[in-house]
């Protein structure tokens, strides 16, 4: 039994799929329809940069659903594999946006347009250069819930991924972080400085979310073809008022990341397909269970490895 996966921010590299671009018109359609439905060449971004403004929220966001999404159609129809009949499918963060419109919830170009409007809402919520992101490495959620709330106040901090057993994310204003570092050194706690210019995932994205309940709000959504695990919940949903209600809660959420996968280990999949760029989520998934398969579809070459198990 499978589940597809959706790579979230950080999978981005200029290039990303430029062979599948080259060959397949199903990949160059995509990409010509998303340039026309955004007024500007995010496809001449995504396939020759530059870097630093495809690693921009607002365009990383829409390239890293366009590329998956492109995949996933391609593997359809043009090698007759059809993903949706995959017991679940997740996405981590903007991921889940990529999944719902894979699994026919939200339509394509109505996607495209509420992630370029996310992606600028969340580099927009707090001023450039207050906020920003830690990776704590072989500690555990309880753990370091337990540092942060102890010392609640003195900083604030918050979880934004639970992404594998041993690495977690936080999220907060850059002084509270340096000050929460200092109490990991204590604890002898490693944690590493992110790249990132905002502190996704937490309550200070609240304008964001404010932007977000208004434009989802006028997107019709249908009921999923496949069942989501939800980012915020860890459990299933189907019904679409509710996941329209979740992609809200989802910006000043944590990603439950390492949760959703130990739900779909327990519901019998044993078998994960991450569709798009790079292979983060199949790293995090073996660090959860090292037993379990996992594949990564970026070039033609893992299409053509694509191995079902029933």
């Amino acid at each position: 039994m499978f589940s597809v996966i959706f790579p979230g921010q950080g999978s981005q590299m200029v290039g990303m799929s430029k062979d599948l671009y080259n060959k397949f018109s199903t990949v160059k359609e995509i990409f010509d329809e998303a340039d026309s439905v955004l007024n500007f060449s995010i496809s001449k971004l995504i396939l020759n940069g530059p870097k630093d403004e495809l690693d921009q929220t607002k365009n990383t966001q829409p390239s890293i659903f366009l590329v998956g999404y492109s995949i996933f159609q391609l593997v359809k129809k043009d090698f007759s594999i059809n993903l949706n009949q995959a017991k679940f499918f997740a996405g981590h963060s903007l991921g889940e946006y990529t999944a719902l419109a894979c699994a026919g919830a939200l339509n394509f170009s109505h996607t495209l347009k509420l992630l370029r409007i996310r992606g600028k809402a969340m580099q927009e919520a707090v001023p450039k250069g207050e906020g920003g992101m830690l990776a704590i490495l072989g500690s555990t959620t309880e753990v370091i819930e337990k540092i942060i709330n102890e010392n609640k106040n003195n900083y604030e901090c918050y979880i934004a991924n639970d992404n594998s057993s041993g690495q977690l994310v936080i999220s907060g204003k850059l002084n509270d972080l340096d000050l929460l570092v200092v109490d990991l050194k204590k604890n002898n706690i490693k944690s590493i400085k992110l790249p990132v210019s905002a502190p996704f995932h937490c309550k200070l994205m609240n304008n964001a979310t404010k932007i977000m309940q208004t434009e989802i709000q006028k997107c019709d959504f249908k009921n999923p073809k496949n069942t989501l695990i939800s980012n915020v919940t860890s459990h299933e949903v189907n019904d679409a008022s509710l996941l329209k209600e979740l992609l809200v809660k989802q910006i000043e959420s944590r990603v439950r990341w390492r949760e959703s996968v130990n739900l779909m280990l327990d519901k019998q999949v044993n078998q994960f397909i991450e569709v798009g760029p790079g292979k983060v989520l199949s790293g995090l998934i073996k660090r959860i269970n090292k037993n379990v398969v996992t594949s990564s579809i970026n070039t033609e070459e893992d299409i053509n490895k694509i191995n079902i198990d029933d």
